[in-house]
């Protein structure tokens, strides 16, 4: 247990320090390229890592609470540390687009303050934060102990969120390096919008809906008898992804009415 937990801890710092150093000596990157991209490459990687996990539980569990798959603990061990590193990952992502911004909303001085970059950061990114500190404090213990065995075809769908992900990450490197404007975006941008609607805000009515097959009990009555663990997780974790996926149709919306209201001779250029 111990082992995989050490391994997580490992290797997605690792690999992050790994790629920005790369990036910086090879590549010749500033610090700030190379912090970011460095940053959603990781998160990418691991978004490809559960999706592979919960598609290979998923697919082996037949009875969706009895049957095990090793695989399933295994990584809620090794990818838990995970979201520990992230929180600072995007913390040195935050404080490098700040310095270039010239401190103003990080509130730094000449010579940079740590103090004012973590408050700045805080105050940006506390649904983030609040969300990655509750799946390490609250989504392990229950994921790895409160369900007692049962249920890794649920967990295995859970894994399933993170494809949407990768397109995720993609997108804000593509909006960082203002290339917003490119065919690239906007298939990404369709992609983005399809996997994290399917994958996350689907996602929790869909696990309601297949225990209550399994039960032969109504949708509406799966709250009645499931752990107050799960219905908890549900209640904090499905209105982010509701009000996340908000945002994603709301600059979506945003970006194609610029697109519609430039000047045919822009339009062109930009293509």
């Amino acid at each position: 247990m111990l082992s995989l937990v050490a391994a997580g801890s490992v290797f997605f710092p690792g690999l992050f320090l790994a790629s920005r150093q790369t990036l910086q000596l090879l590549m010749g990157w500033s610090e700030g390229d190379a912090v970011v991209v460095s940053t959603r490459l990781v998160s990418s990687l691991q978004a490809v890592m559960a999706s592979s996990a919960g598609c290979i539980i998923a697919s082996s569990c037949r009875d969706v609470m009895e049957d095990r798959h090793w695989l399933t603990d295994a990584y809620i061990l090794f990818a838990t540390p995970y979201f520990a590193y992230d929180i600072y990952a995007m913390f040195l992502c935050y404080r490098c687009k700040m310095q270039v911004k010239g401190h103003e909303e990080a509130g730094l001085d000449g010579g940079g303050s740590t103090q004012a970059a973590v408050l700045g950061y805080l105050r940006r990114e506390v649904l983030m934060v609040l969300h990655h500190v509750f799946m390490v404090a609250f989504c392990f213990p229950a994921s790895l102990l409160w369900r007692q065995g049962k249920g890794d075809y649920f967990q295995g769908v859970l894994f399933l969120a993170e494809l949407s992900t990768p397109s995720v990450c993609l997108g804000k490197v593509l909006i960082q390096y203002n290339k917003h404007h490119t065919l690239l975006h906007k298939v990404n941008g369709v992609l983005m919008m399809m996997t994290f609607f399917s994958c996350r805000v689907l996602l929790f009515p869909y696990l309601y809906y297949a225990y209550s097959r399994y039960a032969s009990i109504p949708v509406y009555a799966v709250p009645l008898v499931a752990p107050w663990q799960c219905n908890l997780g549900v209640a904090l974790l499905w209105p982010l992804q509701i009000y996340w996926f908000a945002l994603i149709c709301r600059g979506a919306l945003r970006q194609s009415r610029r697109h519609l209201n430039a000047p045919p001779g822009i339009q062109k250029d930009r293509h």
